[in-house]
C-alpha cells in the first residue's frame, strides 16, 4: 500500500475512533493495563532478582566458604569428638579445625588467599551501656574479604595478632549505641570480662542474606573485631554458657574458613577438592558445610529467568483479555457501520480496502494503548515507592521491630527491563492485529446490496 494511502487510512481510522471517544478509551484501557502489568511485573521480578544476586556477589564469586555446623545429637554421639572441661564435664567438640586451615592453605595451589575466623555472640559493655554483639576473632585480611571499610582509625594488623594485643575494631551500630556522644577511639570496651582498647570504627554495611541453613544472615554493624590470637588466648576454644543455674559448653576451634580462588574457572574444581580433603579429616561427622557463591549465582540467574517467564505469562493474560475487548467492540462497530460499508463497496472499494480500514482502526487502538502502557510502566519504580510507603506505615505491624516482610519491601527496588518495552508494545500490536482480523473480514465479506438495505 502506498505511503499516502496508508496515511489517509490512518487519518480515517482516527476520525472513526474519535466519533466514540468514551467507548474507544474504555476499550483501550484493557491494552493499557495489560502492557503496564507486563512491564511492572517484570520490573519487580528483575529488582528482586538483582537484590538476590547482589547478596550472593557480596560473598565473592571466586570465594569458597566453609562454615562450622553443629551436628545432630545422634551424630555427636556416634562419631563426634569430646574433651574435658570445667569440673571434669564432657564437652562436645565439633566444627572446623586449625589443622583444616593449614591443610587447605598448604595443599591447594589454586587459592590466592585464605581467612579464618572465630565468632561468639556476647554482651558488650561501656559504663552503663550494653549491647549484644558478635565478637569476631579474625586477621587483617578479614576486612577485604568481606568488603568492610573503615570510618575512623585502623583495622587489625598482623602485629596485633602476633602480640596477642587487647585491641578491638567496632561496627557502626556498636559505635553509635555504646558511644552516642563521644568518639569511641582509644576508649575501652568490655566483652566477657575482658577489656579491649578501640582502635577503629567501621562504616555501615548492608546486612548479608542467609544462605540455606548453613550460612546465617549477618549484621556486620553490630560486630566487635579482635585479633584471632587474642580470642584464643582470652576466651579459648571451649565456651561455657550459664543457663537457668546450669552450665552448657561446646568446643569449637574455627567457625569459618574463606578461600579465595585465583581463577573463576577453578572455583568449582577447587570446591570438589576441598570436599574430599575435609571428608578424610572429619569422617562421618556432619559438622561443616561448604558454600560456593558462584554456584548460587548460577542458580539465582536460572530462578530469575523462570520468575520472569511466569510473571510475564500471568501479565500477558490481561493483554489477551484486552484483545477480546477490542474484538467485541469492533464487531459492534461493524454492525453499526453496515450501511457505510455498503456505500463504500458501491463506490468501488475492494474487500482488501475494507479490511485495511478496520484493521488499521484496531492497530491504532492497540498501539495507542501500548504507548500509554509503556509510559505507565516506566513509572513503576516511582509507583512502587508509594506502595512501599503505604505497606510499611499502614499495613505491616512494626511495633516489635523491623519484620522480615518490612525488610523485603524496604530493600527491594524495581528495575525496569528495557527489553520488555518493545516486547510489550509488540505484543499489544500483535493482539490488535489478531483480534481485529475477524471483524475486518466480516465487514469485507458483506454483500454491497444487502449492506445498503441495512437500516
Amino acid at each position: 500500500m502506498p505511503f499516502a494511502e496508508t496515511l489517509r487510512t490512518i487519518r480515517l481510522a482516527l476520525k472513526s475512533l474519535m466519533l466514540h471517544k468514551l467507548r474507544s478509551g474504555l476499550t483501550m484501557l484493557g491494552i493499557v493495563f495489560g502492557v503496564f502489568s507486563v512491564i511492572a511485573m517484570l520490573a519487580i521480578g528483575e529488582g528482586a532478582s538483582a537484590q538476590a544476586q547482589q547478596q550472593v556477589l557480596a560473598l565473592g564469586a571466586t570465594n569458597i566458604i566453609i562454615v562450622t555446623v553443629k551436628p545432630p545429637a545422634d551424630s555427636q554421639a556416634g562419631g563426634g569428638g569430646s574433651g574435658r572441661g570445667r569440673g571434669g564435664m564432657m564437652v562436645p567438640q565439633y566444627g572446623l579445625l586449625r589443622a583444616d586451615f593449614d591443610l587447605l592453605t598448604k595443599t591447594l595451589p589454586t587459592i590466592s588467599g585464605a581467612v579464618r575466623m572465630r565468632e561468639l555472640v556476647s554482651e558488650a559493655r561501656y559504663l552503663d551501656r550494653t549491647l549484644n554483639v558478635r565478637l569476631v576473632g579474625c586477621t587483617t585480611e578479614y576486612a577485604d574479604m568481606n568488603h568492610l571499610s573503615l570510618l575512623r582509625g585502623r583495622f587489625l594488623s598482623d602485629e596485633d595478632d602476633t602480640q596477642v594485643a587487647n585491641v578491638a575494631v567496632i561496627g557502626a551500630e556498636t559505635a553509635s549505641t555504646m558511644f552516642p556522644f563521644e568518639d569511641p577511639l582509644d576508649k575501652t570496651i568490655q566483652v566477657r570480662n575482658h577489656r579491649y582498647k578501640i582502635v577503629g570504627v567501621m562504616r555501615s554495611r548492608t546486612s548479608s542474606a542467609a544462605i540455606g541453613g548453613s550460612l546465617s544472615g549477618q549484621d556486620y554493624n553490630k560486630d566487635v573485631y579482635i585479633p584471632l590470637s587474642t580470642f584464643r588466648s582470652r576466651i579459648g576454644d571451649t565456651v561455657f554458657t550459664r543457663m537457668s543455674g546450669s552450665f552448657s559448653a561446646e568446643q569449637v576451634e574455627l567457625n569459618q574458613i574463606t578461600l579465595k580462588v585465583r581463577n573463576r574457572d577453578d572455583v568449582v574444581p577447587t570446591a570438589e577438592v576441598v570436599k574430599e580433603s575435609l571428608k578424610k579429616l572429619h569422617g562421618s561427622k556432619n559438622d561443616y558445610d561448604i558454600i560456593v557463591p558462584l554456584e548460587l549465582l548460577k542458580q539465582a540467574d536460572q530462578i530469575r529467568q523462570i520468575f520472569n517467564i511466569v510473571l510475564g505469562s500471568i501479565a500477558a493474560i490481561s493483554l489477551i483479555v484486552g484483545g477480546i475487548g477490542i474484538m467485541n467492540i469492533m464487531l459492534a462497530t461493524v454492525t453499526e457501520r453496515t450501511r457505510e460499508i455498503g456505500i463504500r463497496r458501491a463506490l468501488g472499494a475492494r474487500q482488501r480496502d475494507i479490511i485495511h480500514q478496520f484493521l488499521t482502526e484496531t492497530i491504532v487502538l492497540s498501539g495507542a494503548g501500548g504507548l500509554i502502557g509503556i509510559l505507565l510502566g516506566l513509572a513503576t519504580p516511582l509507583a512502587f515507592q508509594g506502595i512501599k510507603y503505604v505497606v510499611e506505615n499502614y499495613i505491616l505491624d512494626r511495633s516489635s521491630g523491623e519484620s522480615p516482610m518490612a525488610k523485603i519491601f524496604s530493600d527491594m527496588v524495581p528495575q525496569v527491563a528495557f527489553w520488555s518495552l518493545p516486547v510489550a508494545f509488540g505484543i499489544s500490536v500483535t493482539i490488535g492485529v489478531v483480534f481485529g482480523i475477524y471483524p475486518a473480514r466480516s465487514a469485507a465479506r458483506m454483500h454491497p446490496i444487502e449492506a445498503l438495505r441495512h437500516e
